[in-house]
Formats: C-alpha cells, sequence, structure tokens
C-alpha cells in the first residue's frame, strides 16, 4: 500500500469541520481491528486499511496538537501525521499481540517531526538522532527546572539539561539560542482559522481520548520492556551509575558517584557515556526486531 493508495480525509478543506467529520469515525475492537489487519495483510483488502485508518485519525489530531508550538500551519502538521499512520497500516503485524495504535504512535510522531525538521531552515544541524532528541525535548526539559525566561540559561542549567538528554553542553547552549530568536519563538501564539467550533477543540486539550490513552499506556508499557532488556546488557556498575544519573528524579552527583566507586569524577563520566551508548544501542536493537521503527 502505497502513502496515498487509501484516500483519507485532510484538514485542508477547514480544520474545524475536519475535526468535527473525523470524530464520526468509529472506534475498533481489539477483535474487530485484529480481523481487518488480517485482510489488509493477507489479501490487501483497501476497505479493511481504510477503516484501520479512519478510526486512528483522531489519533493523529491528538499527537499534532502537541506540535502546535514549532509555528507550522496545524492542518499541515495533521497531514503530515496521516501519511505516517498509513505507513503504520502498511506495516502493522497483527499477531506481535499489541494494538496499532501503540505502533502507529511511533509512526506519527516520527513523520511529523521530520516534517518539522524539514520545514525549520534554523535547525539546518537538527541531522542527527541526539539533535533531533535536542530539538523536539528541549522546551520540556526547561520547563521541568522552570527555566522559562528567554535568552541563555544558567550554567547549573545548562549541565542540568545534557546530562539528561544525553548531549554536550555546547549544544544545549546553541540550540536555546536558535529556538528562542526573535524570529522563531516558540512561544509565539498560533493564529489558525478562529473559528469558535476550534477553540472549543482546543478547550478539550486535557480530556484524553480512551484510543490515546490506551495507547499510550501501552507505549508506556513497550519502552519500558525494552529499557528492562537493554538494562541487563550492562554491567552492574553501569546499570547503577545509569539508574543514579539518568532514571532518578533526584540524580546524584559525579562527586559522589566517584567517592562511592573510590575513582575520579571523570571516570564515573566515561562509565556513564558509555552505559547510555550501549542502552540505546541494545534498545534501538530491540525496537527493530520487535518492528517498531525503521530498520
Amino acid at each position: 500500500m502505497a502513502a496515498t493508495s487509501v484516500s483519507v480525509m485532510s484538514p485542508d478543506g477547514g480544520l474545524s469541520r475536519y475535526l468535527s467529520e473525523i470524530r464520526k469515525f468509529p472506534m475498533l475492537a481489539r477483535d474487530e481491528e485484529f480481523m481487518l489487519a488480517k485482510r489488509w495483510k493477507e489479501h490487501e483488502d483497501p476497505e479493511a486499511a481504510h477503516r484501520m485508518v479512519t478510526s486512528h485519525l483522531r489519533l493523529v489530531a491528538k499527537i499534532a496538537m502537541g506540535y502546535r508550538g514549532y509555528g507550522l500551519p496545524i492542518g499541515e502538521v495533521i497531514s503530515e501525521g496521516n501519511v505516517g499512520l498509513m505507513q503504520a497500516v502498511k506495516k502493522f503485524e497483527p499477531d506481535k499481540g499489541f494494538r496499532l495504535a501503540t505502533y502507529a504512535m511511533w509512526w506519527i510522531r516520527a513523520s511529523i517531526q521530520e516534517y518539522i525538521l524539514r520545514s525549520w531552515s534554523l535547525v539546518k544541524m537538527g541531522t542527527t538522532a541526539a539533535q533531533k532528541k535536542l530539538f523536539f525535548n528541549l522546551r520540556k526539559a526547561k520547563s521541568q527546572i522552570s527555566a522559562f525566561e528567554d535568552g541563555d540559561m544558567r550554567p547549573e542549567q545548562v549541565t542540568q539539561i545534557a546530562t539528561k538528554l544525553g548531549v554536550l553542553e555546547d549544544e544545549v547552549i546553541s540550540m536555546n539560542r536558535r529556538l528562542s530568536g526573535p524570529d522563531a519563538s516558540l512561544n509565539a501564539p498560533m493564529r489558525v482559522d478562529g473559528d469558535a467550533e476550534w477553540q472549543d477543540w482546543l478547550a478539550d486539550d486535557n480530556q484524553v481520548s480512551q484510543e490515546t490513552r490506551l495507547a499510550e499506556d501501552e507505549e508506556k508499557s513497550l519502552r519500558m520492556g525494552l529499557l528492562e532488556e537493554a538494562m541487563a546488557e550492562l554491567t552492574d556498575r553501569e546499570r547503577h551509575i545509569m539508574t543514579e544519573r539518568r532514571l532518578k528524579d533526584d540524580p546524584s552527583t559525579l562527586e559522589e558517584l566517584a567517592a562511592q566507586y573510590g575513582v575520579s569524577r571523570e571516570r564515573v563520566r566515561q562509565i556513564e557515556v558509555r552505559a547510555f551508548e550501549k542502552l540505546q544501542k541494545a534498545m534501538q536493537t530491540a525496537a527493530r526486531e520487535r518492528n517498531l521503527v525503521n530498520a
């Protein structure tokens, strides 16, 4: 199935109308979804694919709303998410045991993020996995440490974010300056169609749908499973340092761990970096084996 072989609705004709129309498509029960997925996989039944796609258009819209602060037309963001959804339907393996919504979330987000990166001329350097992660997580990381002000962050804030996201401090400083510039403020309000119905839809943003909640719960479970498997690839010391430095709400300092192991701060930092790289590689390998990401 090519991305364009299944006709889906487009938000081009009016966002409020589109959001209202996609609510009319019923959600699929687990058994019904399984049978439709089998029909597509074994017989390439276009009607089965169409029903799977349309029943998840609300999920795409919900995910797309999380990216409305990047200054791009939200209708285009939704359209890109729909492309990711159709790719997910194409590659979905129903016999693996998880729901389509869980699998599709990975593809929808990847498609939207690639579109945003292509559209942002300020982020030409955002091509590596680490840079993409920094681009899409910097605002959240800043909010978690109450770094709301514009301009450069304090050195300790930069260090905290760099450690949390596994990037260099210089990369945090550079990305923060790019995203805080006068021509690229991510906090600028978006102007959409101004329709009251659209505003009503946004006001309901905190009410998570059953489909979204199910998908997020299953995704969290999958991620935790991947993390647990990957952690088993580490040595006891690597596992302990990773847990203390990256997985705790109140992470231990390099000094504390250096004293505990009787080594230098630099040695602890080296072990942390090596463990983080091993963990990433193990998780990516496990995800590919489950057909959750591109090979």
